[in-house]
């Protein structure tokens, strides 16, 4: 199960709404080995695509380095899918190589505002795909 603030929410529904058309990606980072998310890291989808979303390697170096130094991991990776449903593609599970994180993805699809976003969470282990429940609390 993912428990994450509604601040943490709005943050990535709002980035996944500021870049549509294109994905929108990023990490919430928290303690290691508290598998709760605490920061917010929007990152830049280097392939600038509506249909595939890919961290430049550069900027996740960075990070990576940066969690590293703050005694972080990668507690949340989320993306955005701009025309369907908010469920892990073919190439999402390929991917996804961080076994204990929770994969956040976010529909945009409903871009008039008539329908509300998807917002789903999903462990993603040696190709297995596992929907977990999210629970949205206001502070842990």
């Amino acid at each position: 199960m993912l428990t994450i603030t509604q601040a943490l929410v709005d943050q990535i529904v709002a980035h996944a709404r500021k870049d549509h058309p294109d994905e929108a990606c990023g990490v919430v980072a928290g303690p290691a080995g508290s598998d709760r998310p605490e920061r917010f890291i929007p990152m830049l989808n280097a392939a600038m695509s509506p249909t595939f979303y890919e961290f430049d390697s550069g900027d996740l170096l960075k990070l990576y380095r940066e969690m590293d130094d703050r005694d972080e991991e990668p507690v949340v990776i989320y993306h955005s899918h701009t025309a369907t449903e908010a469920y892990p593609s073919r190439t999402d599970i390929s991917y996804a190589n961080e076994p204990g994180a929770h994969y956040v993805l976010v529909s945009t699809a409903d871009t008039d505002g008539a329908g509300e976003f998807q917002f789903r969470s999903f462990r993603i282990v040696e190709g297995e795909v596992t929907e977990e429940e999210v629970t949205v609390v206001e502070t842990y």
